[in-house]
């Protein structure tokens, strides 16, 4: 499924940039293409589509994927409980979905090894100074920094600043903290940020906002530190911050781990085993969560269209 991806990237980019672009898309909007699967353990392949890169894995995406293959009867659903394998660009994905009524209730799915590769790394961040961050990967590779550094709760209203400030801080780190996954070369450099606080509700442990880029960063023009948060508790990011905690000492095999997004909503994370990735400490983690469609689209390309591919334009980009 790694492959497939590489060839739509470089030889049909052009359904992303349909999909993900306006007037069909918009900032946060992701893109799954459901593929036959290339291992003859999985059900059904998917390569996920972001605006500015092919992410080996999501969580947030996988819990939609199987919500849309059961639900619509492209795999069979058996009903209290479905269990099936997917194969991600990342690599084999198990999942255990609850069913109910022909309803999806909960998915939970052991994710590929996270690990963490710096704790307490300083960067310098133009305009602001010197930034401690995390980097760890749960399926893209994170640079992770307190957000209470920056006077920020983590709520919808403080979007815009989240969205910069992740944004530089992603661009630093990515150029001060060079890294490679151990076994896929192909993953290679930070691609995404995330901004860490407490959790808003007291059942909770810590509130995120996964920062996704939705064009060419350049320090020297303002205008491209731009981005959209990701709406949901982010799948890959839960677990990348698990990796840290575990790293730490501060979240331990088996210890459920309950991550809010800046909506309130929130993802639950378990580390199921301690595990080894080409010489480096990982852990293997679970997550669950819930999707819904919310609606079923016809598409149409006109030949005489000008923005076949879609456009952007920089009030919302």
């Amino acid at each position: 499924m790694y492959e497939k991806a590489r060839w739509l990237e470089q030889h049909a980019d052009h359904f992303r940039k349909r999909m993900l672009n306006e007037p069909r898309g918009y900032p946060p909007m992701c893109c799954n293409i459901l593929l036959p699967p290339t291992h003859p353990e999985a059900q059904a392949g998917y390569v996920i589509m972001e605006h500015v890169e092919y992410p080996g894995m999501s969580g947030s995406n996988t819990i939609c994927v199987v919500t849309v293959l059961l639900e619509t009867g492209i795999l069979p659903m058996t009903e209290p409980v479905t269990d099936l394998v997917l194969e991600a660009p990342a690599g084999l994905i198990r999942v255990r979905a609850e069913c109910s009524a022909g309803k999806v209730t909960r998915v939970t799915f052991r994710n590929v090894p996270a690990f963490a590769v710096h704790l307490d790394a300083m960067v310098e961040v133009p305009q602001l100074g010197s930034v401690r961050v995390d980097v760890a990967y749960g399926g893209m590779f994170y640079a992770i920094a307190d957000a209470t550094q920056f006077g920020l709760r983590l709520t919808p209203d403080e979007g815009r600043d989240i969205v910069r400030i992740g944004e530089m801080v992603k661009a630093a780190a990515r150029e001060q903290l060079p890294v490679v996954h151990p076994e896929q070369p192909g993953f290679a450099g930070i691609t995404i940020s995330q901004l860490s606080g407490p959790a808003h509700d007291a059942a909770h442990h810590a509130r995120n906002a996964v920062i996704v880029s939705t064009g060419t960063f350049d320090w020297d023009k303002p205008s491209t530190w731009t981005g959209s948060i990701d709406r949901s508790p982010c799948g890959t990011g839960t677990c990348a911050k698990m990796a840290v905690l575990h790293a730490r000492g501060q979240l331990a095999v088996g210890q459920p781990f309950h991550h809010e997004s800046v909506l309130g909503t929130v993802f639950t994370g378990e580390i199921v085993e301690e595990t080894q990735l080409g010489g480096r400490r990982a852990i293997v983690p679970n997550l669950s969560g819930q999707g819904w469609i919310t609606g079923f689209s016809q598409y149409v390309m006109d030949p005489t269209d000008p923005f076949q591919q879609g456009y952007t334009v920089g009030d919302i980009w």
